[in-house]
């Protein structure tokens, strides 16, 4: 049985800024919580963002969200909404904004401990109700503007997945505008993550057709403007493209992702390095591939078909062929990752919420063979 689901209301356009007044007036928010980082408010786009508002409404703006975001920084930002008197979130960023914005609005709706709602423990079940959230994105990439998710590394180490149809913001408001300025190394990073999601969700087991079609869209747009919009950050059909294919990806997820990020959170864990997580879905992508394949031969070829493949041409090569062309890392040596990390990211991969829908079950000894062919 499939259970199709698209819950939120998405502004897509240039300008689409402008519907912010208006949906915080339908979400009941009078003094939102602006989450969001320094990168982000250092660029101006926070300014830009409220400056929608016309000054009127009182605002308070948390802008130390961690690149990783963290549970620390979940209870610093909440104590910030509720001393504040906030009654919503704006969350203004990248997806680490968004999963920070997303946790503080299921702590002001139901309460803490945060690791009581952790999925694989039963905790989606415990979740009341979630404070109103409005999601601006302001990169292309997690999606997290449409998802039922949202990622925070604990304070035992866990990077925990949390999952619930409550989690999807009220409103998303993508403004392509928002991105135009957005670095070349980052827009590939994010860019090869938005493009991870359309693929991993669309090899998932889980039945859901038009999510399947979403994904493949996704991937079309993705796969064609990717590089055009690293070479030049200004090309705005391609910045429109690039966020519709992170748009679609998170929409498309809603079937699970796979064993890429898995490992990718597992990496993502480690607090010496602080990788970024697109950047690591890119490098691990040609090796879960590989593995996959058995498993994925009829979806394979559709995948072929969406980014111009030829009948039976080898993807993991096309995606090592694209990372390299877009300026990304090789491997994980040259992010820093060393033989002594390979024990613990196994064992966080193995028990990670999207291992379960890989469409080919992973052992402890295949996610070793998977992250060394990654180094």
């Amino acid at each position: 049985m499939a259970t199709l689901t698209y819950l939120t209301t998405t502004h897509f356009d240039f300008g689409a800024i402008q519907k912010l007044p208006a949906e915080l007036g339908r979400a009941g928010i009078s003094k939102p919580l602006i989450a969001t980082d320094k990168g982000v408010r250092s660029a101006g786009l926070v300014e830009a963002v409220t400056g929608a508002l016309g000054g009127d409404m009182a605002i308070s703006i948390f802008d130390e969200t961690p690149g990783n975001p963290t549970e620390a920084a979940v209870l610093k930002a909440f104590d910030q909404y509720a001393s504040d008197g906030c009654d919503g979130v704006v969350a203004i960023g990248g997806g680490s904004s968004m999963d920070l914005g997303k946790a503080v609005a299921l702590l002001a709706g139901s309460g803490g401990p945060l690791d009581q709602y952790d999925p694989l423990a039963g905790g989606a079940k415990r979740v009341q109700s979630v404070a109103p959230l409005i999601a601006v994105p302001t990169t292309s990439g997690t999606g997290s503007e449409v998802s039922v998710g949202f990622v925070i590394i604990m304070e035992d180490g866990r990077k925990l997945t949390f999952a619930s149809p409550h989690f999807v913001p009220k409103a998303a408001i993508c403004d392509p505008e928002l991105t135009l300025g957005l670095p070349a190394m980052m827009t590939a990073a994010t860019g090869m993550d938005a493009i991870t999601h359309c693929i991993e969700a669309f090899l998932t087991p889980t039945i859901n057709p038009p999510a399947d079609g979403v994904a493949l869209d996704g991937l079309w747009r993705g796969w064609r403007h990717l590089p055009s919009a690293v070479k030049d950050g200004g090309d705005r059909d391609a910045r429109c493209q690039m966020m519709m294919c992170s748009t679609e990806g998170a929409m498309s997820f809603i079937k699970g992702l796979g064993a890429v990020h898995a490992m990718s959170h597992a990496a993502g864990r480690i607090a010496r390095l602080n990788l970024h997580h697109g950047t690591l879905n890119a490098v691990f992508l040609p090796a879960v591939l590989r593995f996959n394949a058995p498993n994925c031969e009829e979806k394979y070829e559709r995948i072929r078909q969406a980014i111009g493949l030829t009948p039976g041409a080898d993807i993991a090569a096309a995606i090592t062929a694209m990372n390299a062309d877009i300026g990304l890392p090789s491997g994980l040596q040259e992010m820093g990752v060393e033989e002594d990390d390979i024990p613990e990211m196994i064992a966080y991969a193995m028990k990670d919420l999207s291992a379960l829908t890989n469409p080919r079950t992973a052992s402890e000894n295949d996610f070793e063979a998977m992250i060394r062919e990654s180094f």
